[in-house]
């Protein structure tokens, strides 16, 4: 290919897939294709979605890129995957879906995350895995599925990500990413293997998992059906789906131990990348990677923009422009009132998945906004007990950089996150971190891009915290610590040191 290649993206997200496309330095062309949909809720805790219809949708917004490409199609030099974390899926013999997708928001394994500690030595295995045992992850939803389902458990060959199932799909054959199997709790971070305890512990073997490789082992030569459609894309390499997390931290330009990335969307993270061959996972926090040579350590919500949107159809606030004027006019901490955040259970940093919200201290003079206010401040709060450890575990990352949708939107909000943290933030101007962080990998797999540093990403006006306000809210930290080892029994389950 003469001319510099360009790279088209899919991210599938937790409510939409996207496709785009990025120049060879790392700039996105203006051929988005957005097509948004809904997970599936039950009552007694489950989140998934259709195998099915989500292959179909990213074979739409591939549809959607490649016609807004028109002759520059021809360019295309590769295709990175960008996909949701800590989702499995069943697959048969037939390379057929038997399962729906199961989400990381799924909590229908909670008891079966009491049968893994009576298994196993959690803190061995946290130390080992980078994670603890939580719904949001595989082992305790592949033994839920086992004991409930055992059907399916037994027709389901492979279990996989949603990423592994779409190349599939497309090639018949497969590979799980380092970056993916990272995040499945099935994994050794150290080792680079599958962790054979907690296989035996869950009852699979190797066999029933995909084979591992990293970013210089793509996929090439789509099937017929999907080459004819594709013509330009049927001999290039589509590079292994990657972690939606570790991703976002490319493409914010967060790669180094200084910079530290605050995001918050549907969920929320806070997490620093840096090249290692080995690292310590504090109690509280995770640890997964981006590939074989770049660990990811932080920590992560459950809640993040799920409570602002929440709270907007509960409350009936008038319109986001409105919401944020109000918001930004209130005091610091002003409302009286003490919030858990826990919609959707918690992750970081008690690992409570039964955890659920609370409101205290309203009276008849609390308003919808006031609700709204201490809610920011309440997930300001939750990122604060994160920044707390991270930087403890890595002293250099004394740069915040705000990513996602929810929070790149409010200025009001990371204002708050500023002042509550007691530090500088600096918002990402990179609308689709993921997207692009799949793109720069694939660039530096190519040798197009010598270093994701060749390719800086753009950042807004600094916000500055204030001191006055920093000192107001650490009595609100404090009163939400108080609630929470108040309401939240099983606090102290986290890992000792």
């Amino acid at each position: 290919m003469s001319e510099a290649p360009l790279i088209v993206t899919l991210d599938v997200g937790s409510s939409s897939v996207r496709g785009l496309c990025f120049d060879a330095a790392g700039g996105a062309l203006p051929v988005e294709r957005q097509l948004d949909y809904a997970l599936t809720t039950t009552p007694d805790g489950g989140v998934e979605a259709d195998a099915e219809r989500l292959v179909g949708l990213a074979g739409e917004a591939l549809d959607g890129v490649l016609a807004a490409l028109g002759p520059r199609a021809a360019q295309v030099g590769g295709v990175a995957a960008s996909t949701f974390w800590h989702t499995v899926l069943g697959v048969g013999a037939d390379g057929r879906a038997r399962t729906p997708v199961y989400s990381w928001a799924d909590t229908r394994s909670a008891a079966a995350v009491e049968v893994l500690r009576g298994r196993l030595d959690e803190k061995a295995y946290h130390a080992r895995a980078g994670c603890v045992f939580h719904t949001s992850d595989l082992p305790a939803r592949l033994l839920w599925l086992a004991a409930t389902d055992p059907g399916a458990f037994a027709a389901s060959r492979t279990f996989m990500s949603l990423g592994e199932y779409l190349h599939l799909r497309l090639f018949g054959e497969t590979r799980c990413s380092i970056s993916m199997a990272s995040g499945t709790g099935l994994f050794d971070q150290h080792a680079l293997t599958w962790h054979r305890p907690i296989l035996d512990a869950v009852g699979l073997t190797p066999d029933r998992l995909v084979p591992l490789a990293d970013l210089d082992a793509p996929l090439s030569g789509l099937r017929p059906e999907f080459a004819g459609r594709w013509s330009v894309l049927a001999r290039v390499p589509w590079f292994l789906a990657l972690g939606d997390g570790a991703c976002s931290n490319v493409g914010a330009g967060c790669v180094g131990p200084q910079r530290i990335a605050l995001m918050v969307g549907t969920s929320g993270a806070m997490r620093v990348c840096w090249p290692t061959d080995r690292v310590v996972v504090p109690p509280g926090l995770w640890a997964y990677r981006v590939d074989a040579r770049r660990v990811l350590l932080g920590g992560a919500l459950s809640n993040g923009g799920t409570v602002y949107a929440w709270l907007s159809d509960t409350l009936r606030l008038s319109s986001p422009e409105a919401t944020e004027r109000e918001v930004a006019s209130l005091p610091p901490d002003g409302h009286g009132l003490t919030w858990l955040p826990f919609l959707a259970g918690e992750r970081s940093t008690g690992w409570v998945a039964s955890a659920r919200a609370a409101i205290v201290g309203a009276s008849l003079a609390t308003r919808p906004i006031d609700i709204l206010r201490a809610a920011l401040e309440t997930v300001a709060y939750r990122f604060a007990l994160i920044h707390a450890l991270l930087a403890e575990a890595c002293p250099r990352a004394d740069e915040v950089v705000a990513t996602g949708g929810a929070l790149v939107a409010s200025p009001a909000w990371t204002q708050i996150m500023a002042d509550v943290l007691g530090v500088p933030v600096r918002p990402s101007t990179e609308p689709e971190a993921s997207s692009r962080g799949a793109a720069l990998l694939a660039l530096e797999a190519l040798g197009v891009m010598p270093s994701l540093a060749a390719a800086p990403a753009g950042f807004g006006p600094t916000v500055n915290p204030d001191p006055a306000r920093h000192a107001r809210y650490q009595d609100g930290l404090a009163r939400h610590r108080q609630l929470y080892e108040t309401l939240v029994p099983f606090f102290t389950r986290r890992l000792s040191a």
